[in-house]
C-alpha cells in the first residue's frame, strides 16, 4: 500500500474514532449504558456503509448472534435523537469497483420495473440526462449525493 494511502486511511480511522468517542459521550449524557452490543452497532454504523436498519442488523449478527432487530432499531432511534445520524440522509450512491461489474447498479422504477446497469452504463445515463437538460457540456461526473425530499 502506498504511503499516501496509509496516511489517508489513518486520518479516516482517527476521524471515525473521534466521532465514536463524541457519540459515546452524548449517549452517556442521555443516561444510556454503553453495552458491548451498542458498541458493536455504533462501529458498524460508523465504519460501514449501511442503507437501512436491516442491513445493520445482518452485519451485527455476524459479530454477535444475541443482537436482535429491536436492539438495532432502538440504537438507530437513539442516535437520531442525539443528532448523531439522520435517517433522511441514510442513503448513499457509490459506484466503487464492484459497481463497474456487469449489472452492478440497480434502478427500481415506480411501475416495479428493475433496470440493472453497470457503473459505466449508469454514468452514461446520468451524463446523457444532464446534457439533454443543459446542465453539463463535456464534464465528467465525480460524485452523486442523494438527499431525501420532505413532502
Amino acid at each position: 500500500m502506498p504511503q499516501e494511502q496509509r496516511k489517508h486511511d489513518a486520518r479516516n480511522y482517527h476521524r471515525t474514532q473521534m466521532k465514536r468517542e463524541l457519540i459515546i459521550q452524548k449517549l452517556r449524557e442521555q443516561g444510556c449504558r454503553i453495552t458491548r452490543q451498542r458498541r458493536i452497532l455504533l462501529d458498524i454504523i460508523l465504519e460501514e456503509e449501511c442503507s437501512c436498519c436491516k442491513e445493520i442488523y445482518y452485519k451485527a449478527l455476524q459479530k454477535d448472534s444475541s443482537i436482535g432487530p429491536a436492539t438495532v432499531y432502538r440504537m438507530v432511534n437513539t442516535l437520531e435523537n442525539i443528532g448523531a445520524i439522520s435517517r433522511k440522509n441514510f442513503y448513499k450512491i457509490a459506484c466503487g469497483e464492484d459497481c463497474f461489474k456487469e449489472q452492478g447498479c440497480t434502478v427500481e422504477l415506480s411501475d416495479h420495473t428493475i433496470c440493472r446497469l453497470s457503473g459505466e452504463m449508469w454514468i452514461d445515463v446520468m451524463k446523457s440526462g444532464l446534457k439533454a437538460k443543459g446542465y453539463i457540456q463535456n464534464q465528467d461526473i465525480e460524485n452523486v449525493i442523494v438527499s431525501a425530499v420532505e413532502g
